[in-house]
């Protein structure tokens, strides 16, 4: 028996070793393709001329300036500011309420209206987009920042709960009892007691809704207007408008784009992690 073992386990061994040495090259091959389509358009925005050399003849910064006034950067940005801004109070002061009430009181119809908050997350947002713009457009709010503002809250409102549900559960119910027994109301509870313990949950869901408000496309590109665009949704106009445009000048764009996406969700992983979030998940308590 120990020399069939011993047969066994070298084939083993090497299937294994093959099995992983091929994961570690798609990988590899993977990234290494997501790197290079990254640096190329990186190198085309600062590119004077680059047309059949392996690298440009010169390099020159023209070309930010030129996308900075030719696409209006400036009001672009100050749009999605104010909208990542408004979505993230709005859920924050909408979610974890919201959360509280799910993670410690029991009533029926809970696991239905848990499934009709996460609703927005699970199906594609297309999928509820339209008849959502055709609402707003009913409702003179399409084209609006408020609609824009509203059409982002749909799905965000649902991350925040889904994100601070497992933080509430973590906290001891004994510390609200004994809120309440030195004469602290609910709203005073809530302030003095649970925010500040709440405080890094609530930090990392709103980074969170910040980066996915920032490239949240199909709802914003279906409800904005000319002067309600985010950053994603003029850079999208930028690409596929009429008209011709130097394609240094969309590249220096979308560099834009994905610098202040990957310097939120940089931040935003800086203080929670999806395995922290699934580990909080799987620690539940089992009468919850």
């Amino acid at each position: 028996m120990s020399s069939t073992t011993l047969q066994i386990n070298p084939r083993l061994n090497l299937v294994v070793r093959s099995w992983n040495a091929a994961v570690v090259s798609l990988m590899t091959f993977f990234l290494l393709n997501i790197a290079l389509m990254i640096a190329s358009v990186a190198t085309n925005s600062v590119a004077r001329r680059w047309f059949g050399t392996l690298f440009p003849e010169s390099f020159t910064l023209d070309w930010y300036a030129t996308a900075w006034k030719e696409f209006q950067l400036s009001s672009v940005l100050v749009v999605t500011v104010q909208v990542v801004l408004a979505v993230v109070v709005l859920a924050v002061l909408i979610g974890v309420p919201a959360a509280y009430t799910l993670a410690r009181r029991e009533f029926r119809g809970k696991r239905a209206m848990m499934m009709l908050f996460l609703l927005p997350m699970m199906i594609p947002p297309i999928t509820y987009g339209i008849p959502l713009a055709t609402v707003f457009y009913k409702l003179h709010l399409a084209g609006t920042l408020y609609g824009v503002i509203l059409a982002n809250l749909l799905p965000a409102l649902p991350f925040v709960i889904l994100v601070m549900t497992p933080f509430i559960e973590q906290i001891d119910p004994n510390v609200e009892a004994a809120a309440r027994v030195f004469g602290a109301r609910t709203f005073q509870m809530f302030r003095h007691v649970l925010v500040p313990l709440l405080m890094p949950g609530i930090l990392a869901a709103s980074l969170l809704v910040l980066v996915r408000t920032i490239a949240m496309f199909e709802l914003t590109f279906m409800t904005a207007g000319p002067d309600s665009q985010t950053l994603v949704v003029a850079l999208y106009y930028a690409v596929f408008a009429a008209g011709v445009r130097a394609p240094q000048s969309i590249d220096a764009m979308a560099i834009v784009y994905m610098t202040v996406t990957l310097l939120w969700l940089l931040i935003a992983m800086r203080f929670v992690s999806p395995t922290q979030l699934v580990s909080r998940v799987r620690e539940q308590p089992q009468g919850a």
